[in-house]
């Protein structure tokens, strides 16, 4: 009797682990032996408990990522870029470093354009949008928004 009860707890524990809800506004990646395998859309699925797991949950609605960087000419800037993924399926392979690579290229940029931090913050952050996008667009992810504060 015994060994029926744990058979059936143990039967009972991997068709659990094998259904996967995901919910509304985002996508799961699933991966395979570390291979990713196919993206699960909103809803409920089946999946292969013991084989299969949930490498990335991507959120489809829009992020927040504020930075703060001293330029070298002795200016502190403050910032904010809103971001958001468009197409999960190429930026599944980049969606843990995307902050990382969003800060390094407004910082590149800003850096890089030392006169025009002191000219209008708007027309700065239009251009700091548009660089950051050229980059992004190709891994599935785009900038909606980029405020800046330079004090």
């Amino acid at each position: 009797m015994i060994i029926w009860t744990t058979l059936l707890l143990c039967l009972s524990t991997i068709a659990f682990c094998a259904v996967k809800r995901v919910p509304a506004g985002q996508v799961y990646s699933l991966y395979r032996h570390g291979k990713p395998t196919r993206l699960l859309q909103p809803g409920t699925h089946v999946v292969l408990p013991l084989l299969d797991r949930v490498a990335h949950r991507i959120d489809l609605g829009g992020r927040v990522l504020r930075f703060q960087e001293a330029l070298a000419d002795a200016r502190d800037v403050r910032g904010t870029v809103y971001w958001q993924v468009l197409e999960p399926d190429r930026a599944d392979a980049m969606i843990d470093q995307a902050d990382q690579l969003i800060r390094r290229g407004a910082l590149e940029a800003l850096q890089s354009e030392p006169a025009n931090i002191a000219a209008d913050r708007r027309e700065l952050g239009m251009q700091l949008k548009q660089r950051l996008n050229g980059v992004l667009r190709e891994r599935g992810v785009m900038v909606t928004r980029v405020e800046l504060d330079i004090a």
